[in-house]
């Protein structure tokens, strides 16, 4: 592997990313220190994690990396529920199957570096 960014997984994690900062966008504005930050930061740590495990000098350290990022999609998800709960934003079918499509991902990263 070349870079970081040639991994399918960082590529659907950032564009993840960039969709989250569409959607909470239209967030109340007083949540902007809350969910919308929250989510932020969750969605913007999947792939960041990802690009600095890659970065690892081992297998070993970079399966580390991929389950944290698992945990951040798995934060997000969690928080954009909540969101969806308190009436703040309707989740998408789309935004649903990416953020599946990612976890299949991560855990197929996984598998191969523990292989």
């Amino acid at each position: 592997m070349r870079s970081y960014r040639e991994l399918h997984a960082w590529q659907v994690g950032f564009s993840l990313a960039r969709q989250i900062y569409t959607l909470t966008a239209a967030f109340p504005p007083e949540e902007s220190w809350g969910l919308t930050s929250q989510i932020r930061r969750a969605a913007v740590s999947v792939p960041s994690n990802l690009a600095e495990g890659a970065g690892r000098a081992s297998r070993k350290e970079f399966s580390q990396f991929v389950h944290i990022a698992r945990g951040s999609l798995n934060e997000m998800e969690t928080q954009l529920l909540l969101a969806q709960a308190l009436g703040f934003c309707q989740l998408s079918d789309d935004l649903l199957d990416r953020i599946e499509r990612l976890h299949a991902l991560l855990n197929g990263l996984r598998n191969s570096l523990n292989a």
